[in-house]
């Protein structure tokens, strides 16, 4: 009970980074109809700005802002450099303009930073563990569980309650009456891109002290990250949070329980071949059936 009381907050905590991802992904998505295979770079300089910047100011907290910053603006200037040159561009063309921002950002982080993988520190005081449910949890993946809720409580209340999210709304139902309303629908696309940089740069910043930082490391996470949204729904902040719960239970048990569930009716050299298979296959398997019952997700939004 003890390991899976720890399994389960562990399942958490993947599932609310995965949804930091997802989020900035779908809100690009959504009212923006980009395709932007480059989300997981976001997510490498988000760590690797956190490292610079800790090593530059000798603090986490500033270190987190300014990190925060740099995504921000890395993501201002592709919105406006590359991105603009493929709205209303066919998905393909987004793709593979966007593959190409994940070439350069990667050969550009090894000349940065180098190839050797790289470890942030734990934040002052999050070093050690709490008790939780009776078993002794780190503290720092609490403090993750803790600021992700709290950043997605803020991306709701941005969403639905504010002026801002009104507009983003709007935008992703319909963009051109948007812009016959008189809003400026270029520096609205910025601030979503921004805003969606900021949320995947938050995540590889909060991850760098769980993970070796190194060139590459968006990739593995994006590809989640696109299960989680195809899971829950083209444009939908709500299923960005169902299906990252979803998949963060079912990759962390799955990769915990399932060779002692296959123990049960199989001999101990099958199940150690076919328990890796279907733990890395879990969630792929979980992604085709929610599609074959429903095709555009589980909350996907209304067609246009």
């Amino acid at each position: 009970m003890m390991l899976f009381i720890e399994q389960c907050l562990n399942s958490i905590q993947f599932a609310l980074l995965l949804f930091l991802m997802a989020s900035g992904l779908t809100l690009i998505f959504g009212i923006m109809e980009q395709i932007n295979l480059a989300h997981g770079s976001l997510f490498m300089l988000g760590a690797y700005f956190s490292i610079f910047f800790q090593k530059l100011t000798g603090s986490f907290v500033p270190a987190i802002f300014l990190a925060l910053v740099a995504t921000f603006v890395v993501g201002v200037i592709l919105e406006f450099t590359v991105f603009r040159r493929l709205y209303g561009r066919d998905h393909l063309l987004q793709v593979v303009a966007t593959f190409g921002l994940i070439l350069i950002f990667n050969e550009a982080v090894r000349v940065l930073w180098g190839v050797a993988p790289q470890y942030s520190p734990f934040p002052p005081g999050l070093e050690g563990t709490v008790q939780v449910a009776g078993i002794a949890y780190p503290s720092y993946r609490i403090a993750v569980i803790v600021v992700a809720l709290l950043t997605a409580l803020g991306l709701f209340i941005v969403v639905q309650k504010t002026k801002l999210g009104m507009l983003i709304r709007a935008g992703a139902d319909d963009r051109a009456m948007v812009g016959h309303l008189g809003i400026n629908i270029a520096v609205l696309y910025t601030v979503v891109f921004g805003m969606g940089a900021v949320l995947a740069g938050l995540a590889g910043i909060m991850a760098g002290p769980l993970l070796s930082v190194r060139p590459g490391m968006g990739e593995q996470i994006l590809i989640l990250t696109f299960v989680v949204i195809v899971i829950g729904g083209l444009g939908s902040i709500q299923g960005a949070f169902i299906g990252a719960l979803v998949i963060g239970f079912a990759d962390t048990l799955g990769r915990a329980y399932l060779a002692d569930l296959l123990s049960t009716v199989m001999s101990p050299r099958t199940v150690s071949t076919v328990s890796s298979a279907l733990s890395s296959t879990l969630i792929f398997l979980i992604m085709a059936t929610v599609l074959i019952l429903k095709p555009r997700g589980l909350f996907a939004r209304r067609e246009r």
